[in-house]
């Protein structure tokens, strides 16, 4: 028995980072890349160079990429929230799962997506914050909580 990966079916198996931008750049163009995934690279004086350049040196925008590559461009569907802490580029996709027509995507769906995760993140702060104030009002001790009790 081998120890190797197949990672012959991962959309992502032989294409460079320079080709996969292009091929993005191409079908989407910068604005809906920049809508999408509000990486500045694809807004501030964007070119396929300075996006490959950038992308190599910053592995959280690179892996966004890659996986915006992998299941909007070639509509792979999802994987379980288990696999998403693996890179794209690592990630294995199952042999009867082949890769589709790039989804449609728009400016207007862009900024609907954004508002939807700008209202997540807000009850999100909003959740974290009433935790942690949960501890404090509690006591009048503010140094309460590290205590030993």
């Amino acid at each position: 028995m081998t120890d190797e990966i197949n990672y012959k079916n991962n959309p992502l198996n032989g294409v460079g980072l320079k080709a996969l931008v292009t091929e993005l750049v191409d079908h989407y163009g910068f604005e809906i890349l920049y809508a999408y995934l509000n990486i500045n690279c694809f807004k501030t004086n964007p070119s396929i160079a300075s996006s490959v350049k950038f992308l190599k040196n910053t592995t959280w925008a690179r892996e966004k990429v890659e996986a915006f590559y992998m299941y909007q461009y070639k509509s792979i569907p999802q994987v379980p929230a288990d696999e998403l802490q693996i890179p794209p580029r690592d990630r294995i996709v199952p042999d009867d799962q082949k890769p589709g027509k790039p989804a449609e995507l728009s400016l207007e769906d862009a900024e609907q997506l954004r508002e939807k995760r700008e209202k997540k993140a807000a009850e999100y702060d909003e959740n974290k914050r009433n935790r942690s104030t949960k501890h404090t009002k509690n006591s009048n001790d503010p140094w309460g909580q590290w205590k030993k009790n």
